[in-house]
């Protein structure tokens, strides 16, 4: 992938920046995801997530706000995590 420039980015970093993940409900998957997040950013904790089921109990969708601070720490960070088994979407 081709380097953005700084000027050209409608990032600027550093700033919080939300993902959203979402996958089938199971009682390991929002602490499989935190343990995921931290690897990029070593300041996360639970306190940074929302929690959402949908409406059946049959999806969970978090939102985890992250101290995003450059493109490709996001990319790594969107990479693993729409590799993961147990996650479904990222946004």
């Amino acid at each position: 992938m081709q380097a953005i420039p700084p000027s050209e980015s409608l990032i600027e970093y550093p700033s919080d920046f939300p993902i959203k993940v979402m996958g089938p409900t199971h009682i390991d998957f929002a602490a499989t995801i935190v343990l995921v997040v931290q690897k990029h950013d070593k300041d996360f904790h639970e306190g940074k997530m929302e929690v959402r089921p949908s409406p059946k109990g049959n999806y969970t969708g978090l939102t985890v706000t992250i101290r995003a601070i450059s493109r490709e720490q996001l990319d790594a960070l969107y990479n693993e995590l729409s590799a993961h088994p147990m996650v479904k979407i990222v946004m």
